[in-house]
């Protein structure tokens, strides 16, 4: 927890780093540690009735509440943290304008959104990734800019919008597209520690806080105390603190090494550097604060394309800091530089590069005795009662991980749920684990990749193919994405409605029609235009949807032969690409031997679903039938959990079925099951060779689906669709 805490406290100091995205599995308390980092933040002073939280100091001229007095009243209140639902829509992030007023009577009436709430403290959005793209550009927008611009059929307001910017997310769920990540300041990867001891004391806390929560907030109260003072003090250092050219060269080198887009990283990492040097009470950057700023800033910028994961190789990052120094031997790297020895004391510790965390007098890695843990251990420090230091536990257990599972006699890894059936397991839906019998052979589409040494197998694209636009037919109303059509809130307008709830997008000239009928009757003889709410009509806009696409992948041994199955990843891999790049999630089964399994549920991790294509083994009988009706049964259940997202099911076979009695019939029945949800199907035909016996053609006649073979899939980058 050492690099989040760490990531948390320099944005608390210095928010022009650009706010902190926290990844990593579920319950590893990322909501917990960024809840409680408002309470470390110094309170807010304000203009009293202020909606917007004007600095009475500086108030913003453009504020919707001002002009504000210069002697107007101030009124302190605590920093907030504003908690952004993932379901919340445009108007309550941004505000809303009451369009009725701003039309009949010329007056603006605004109602400030979460985003002036937030202002000068923290906004916390939960499982960022699941966020609709268009309110990430949003939030991310006003948090590089510092303001917040409602623009609505001609009306404009505007009003300052400073804030800590804080996600988290589970990686499993699905990632953020790499300019999204790229906007995010820092990034950190989080994750519950395997060292029995440290789950122990973990344990022992959680259960003290819910027996006596005053007490043990109690207990922990001059450590909190501390480390808020501690922030404050930085960030009354931090205008002092200078970057000297050595390190900016550094910075720029370590970019450059790493082969970073733009500029953002650059400036971040030297943004970071700052606050690393102001937080250990210094007044230059050292080699030591470039390092750590850089570990924080750059490995969710190395992200290329959906199959990568974040990542930084620290032995890249010290060749390159050395190339730096070696390149200006003559520059001092200012590492033993005059420093301020001010409220933070002597130059404290530096952070400890393999295991993050800072240290220092008054800093969370404090080891003076005046607060204790529960168990005699130090609470700033994080170490168990035995003096185990929790982050060097958390590496040991990553060391343990990143060995793997035990090799076998035959040289293959054992399954790590003691089974040995050729499936991969169930119940690791990241795909962090390899199954047994997986054999990722030279012409196989995988390679190794992954971040922090895990060395998974991730199956990629070869040869640069990119997937034919399969859509859903007909127009839906499902979630914004660009896939099939449907009515959604952005997009062309094409026609107007009368609102049944709150006005969303409204549609003038339609509301102009409606009411010029009755002006004359409402007494209107000049002035504004007379409106009622039954006057108002809403537009109709038809945009782009994103799909639940569900690949029903054939691994039988009729699918076996190692050409075959190549081609067929290579075209699942473009559609999976390309069900990233249109907002979908996706699902995998897949069939044989006696059974089908679900290998992914529905998720937005393209990645997940990517690992699970490489550990796919092949062979065995093909049990069509239990594959058609494990789709449907995976339909139902989605219906039930997301109800606006349409289904696209690909089934990808060469049509045999030769699994039980009577395979042909059993086909048949589960067809008709499949083809009852009215869920819409494409048949990816796998037959090769110059025999053809068609069932794959037989099989789309069933579904009531149009077959598309599996060589006119997908096309080379460089052609046009």
């Amino acid at each position: 927890m050492a690099d989040m805490r760490l990531a948390l406290l320099l944005n608390a100091v210095s928010p022009a780093i650009g706010g902190v995205l926290v990844r990593g599995e579920k319950g590893t308390a990322k909501s917990t540690a960024v809840r409680a980092l408002a309470a470390l933040l110094p309170p807010v002073l304000r203009v009293a009735g202020c909606r917007f939280g004007c600095d009475p100091a500086d108030p913003d001229p453009g504020c919707p509440d001002g002009p504000h007095p210069a002697d107007a009243t101030a009124e302190t209140r605590p920093a907030r943290l504003v908690e952004l639902p993932v379901g919340a829509a445009e108007d309550r992030v941004v505000g809303s304008l009451d369009l009725e007023k701003a039309l009949g009577a010329g007056v603006r009436a605004f109602e400030p959104g979460l985003l002036a709430a937030a202002h000068r403290g923290v906004l916390y959005v939960d499982e960022v990734n699941l966020l609709h793209d268009h309110l990430v550009d949003l939030l991310l927008d006003a948090a590089a800019m510092g303001r917040s611009h409602v623009e609505r059929e001609g009306v404009s307001v505007s009003h300052a919008a400073r804030f800590l910017l804080v996600g988290t997310m589970n990686p499993e769920e699905g990632e953020l597209r790499p300019q999204l990540l790229d906007r995010f300041g820092l990034t950190v990867e989080v994750g519950a520690s395997r060292d029995p001891e440290v789950r122990v004391e973990v344990v022992r806390r959680r259960l003290a806080a819910d027996a006596d929560p005053a007490g043990f907030a109690a207990r922990w109260a001059d450590a909190d105390a501390q480390v808020a003072a501690q922030v404050a003090a930085a960030r009354r250092r931090l205008p002092g603190v200078r970057l000297p050219d050595a390190a900016l060269r550094q910075i720029a080198e370590v970019c450059a090494a790493f082969d970073v887009d733009g500029m953002r990283a650059d400036i971040v990492t030297a943004r970071a550097a700052l606050a690393h040097a102001a937080w250990h009470g210094r007044d230059r950057v050292t080699i030591d604060d470039v390092r750590v700023a850089a570990r924080l800033a750059l490995p969710h910028r190395r992200r290329r394309d959906p199959f990568d994961t974040p990542g930084l190789d620290e032995k890249r990052l010290d060749e390159a800091l050395q190339r730096a120094q070696d390149a200006h031997p003559d520059e001092p790297d200012d590492e033993d530089g005059p420093h301020d020895g001010g409220p933070a004391g002597p130059r404290p510790e530096g952070p400890d590069p393999d295991g993050g965390g800072s240290g220092g007098h008054g800093g969370p890695d404090d080891g003076s005795s005046d607060s204790r843990g529960l168990d005699g251990g130090d609470p700033r420090s994080g170490a168990d009662g035995g003096g185990k230091p929790v982050d060097q536990a958390a590496s040991g257990a990553a060391e343990r991980a990143r060995a793997g599972a035990d090799a076998g006699p035959d040289g293959r890894a054992e399954s790590p749920n003691g089974r040995d059936d050729g499936w991969p397991p169930t119940d690791d839906p990241g795909g962090r684990r390899r199954s047994a019998g997986a054999q990722v052979g030279d012409d196989d589409p995988t390679r190794q990749r992954g971040s922090g040494g895990q060395g998974q197998p991730v199956a990629v694209p070869q040869g640069g193919l990119r997937a034919r636009l399969l859509t859903a037919p007909g127009v839906g109303d499902g979630v914004p994405g660009r896939r099939s059509r449907a009515r959604t809130g952005r997009g062309r307008t094409t026609g107007a409605r009368v609102p049944a709830a709150r006005v969303g997008a409204l549609h003038l000239p339609a509301t102009i029609r409606a009411a010029a009928p009755h002006q004359a009757a409402r007494g209107r003889v000049t002035g504004p235009l007379r409106l009622r709410p039954d006057d108002v009509r809403e537009a109709v806009r038809e945009g782009r949807e994103g799909n639940l696409v569900l690949f029903v992948v054939d691994a039988s041994g009729s699918m076996g032969a190692r050409q075959r199955m190549t081609a067929v990843k290579d075209a699942v891999l473009a559609l999976l690409t390309d069900a990233y790049q249109r907002r979908d999630k996706v699902a995998v089964i897949a069939f044989r031997g006696s059974g089908a399994r679900t290998l992914l549920p529905a998720t937005s991790s393209v990645l997940a679903a990517s690992t699970r294509l490489a550990e796919l083994p092949t062979g065995g009988r093909t049990p069509l039938a239990e594959g058609l009706l494990a789709a449907a049964d995976l339909l139902r259940v989605e219906r039930l959990r997301d109800p606006k997202r349409r289904p696209l099911v690909l089934v990808v076979t060469d049509g045999r079925a030769t699994a039980g009695q009577r395979p042909l019939d059993r086909t048949a029945g589960a067809a008709a099951v499949l083809a009852a949800t009215g869920a819409p199907c494409v048949v990816v035909d796998c037959e090769s060779g110059p025999v053809r016996l068609n069932l794959a053609r037989r099989l789309a006649t069933q579904l009531n689906a149009p077959l598309q073979p599996l060589t006119t899939l997908t096309h080379p980058r460089d052609l046009a669709r």
